[in-house]
Parts: C-alpha cells; sequence; structure tokens
C-alpha cells in the first residue's frame, strides 16, 4: 500500500468523541500514523509478517496502519473498554482482523509472541512516569523493535529505559 493511500484510509477513521481527561486519551492522526508504520515497513521490515502489538490503541489507528501493511496478526491493547469498542468498530468498517484486548499495560503479563510494539502511550502529564511504564512494557515484550511517541521533554529519560 502507498504512504498516501494509508494515510487516507486512517484519516477515515472515526476518532473520540469525549477523551477522557484521566486516561489522557488523544488520537495519533493519519499524517503521522501512516509514517510511522510505512517507515517501520519499509526502511526497517517491522510489519509485514510479523506479530504486531499497540499498546493503548485508542481508537485503534497504529494496529489498522500495521494490519493494513501486511502484519501477520496485530493484538491493540487498551485499559478502556469505551475505546477497545471504538477501535473494533473501526477495524469491522476496514474488514480488518485485529484482536483486542481489555488490560492495563503497567499489569500486562504477556507470554505470546510479540515482533514490534506500536504505541502513542499517554505522555505521563497526569500520571507521571506512565509513558516509561509503556515503555518499559514494550522492551520486555517486543522480540524486535518499538515504535513510540513521546513529548520532547522526555527523550533523555526515554533513551536511558
Amino acid at each position: 500500500m502507498k504512504l498516501k493511500q494509508l494515510e487516507s484510509v486512517l484519516g477515515d477513521l472515526e476518532q473520540f468523541s469525549n477523551p477522557k481527561v484521566e486516561l489522557e486519551q488523544y488520537p495519533t492522526g493519519p499524517h503521522i500514523a501512516s509514517r510511522m508504520l510505512y517507515t517501520a515497513e519499509n526502511s526497517f521490515g517491522d510489519v509485514s509478517n510479523k506479530v504486531v502489538a499497540d499498546f493503548g490503541c485508542g481508537c485503534g489507528t497504529l494496529g489498522a496502519a500495521a494490519t493494513l501493511l501486511g502484519a501477520d496478526q496485530v493484538i491493540a491493547i487498551d485499559i478502556d473498554s469505551d475505546s477497545l469498542e471504538l477501535a473494533s468498530e473501526n477495524a469491522a468498517d476496514l474488514e480488518l482482523d485485529i484482536d483486542f484486548v481489555q488490560c492495563d499495560i503497567r499489569n500486562l503479563e504477556w507470554r505470546g509472541h510479540v515482533d514490534t510494539v506500536v504505541m502513542n502511550p499517554p505522555f505521563g502529564t497526569r500520571k507521571k512516569g506512565v509513558d516509561m511504564d509503556f515503555l518499559s512494557m514494550a522492551l520486555k515484550v517486543a522480540s524486535q523493535a518499538v515504535y513510540s511517541l513521546h513529548k520532547t521533554s522526555t527523550r533523555e529519560v526515554s533513551r536511558s529505559v
């Protein structure tokens, strides 16, 4: 799939109508999501024929992108049942096969194989350090690569994890 086509498809996904501030819910826009996953696939081969987990999946944009780019399996994980319902509806609208799991990432006890983790975690403005909790768990779960979006103010901390 070409980059512009991927961005267009992702742009049609439903977004949060009432984001939950306490969970720091904000959608990953189609522009950045398409480029993030397209680069992961076309520069590094980390999506197609891989098992990809989308941590804190929200409305499912990153997981949908991974599926559209040929992931063997996508596992979308979120603590919020409303987010999972929206992500599931988005996947169904595109006829995408994505597995959804309700779980707090900080308590995840994953035993399955995951090649790549993609995520746009909470930035930690409401719960300090939650972004690093997501990153630490992603590094434990992923066998090959982690792609994560963070505030620039946490760049040095992210490098030390």
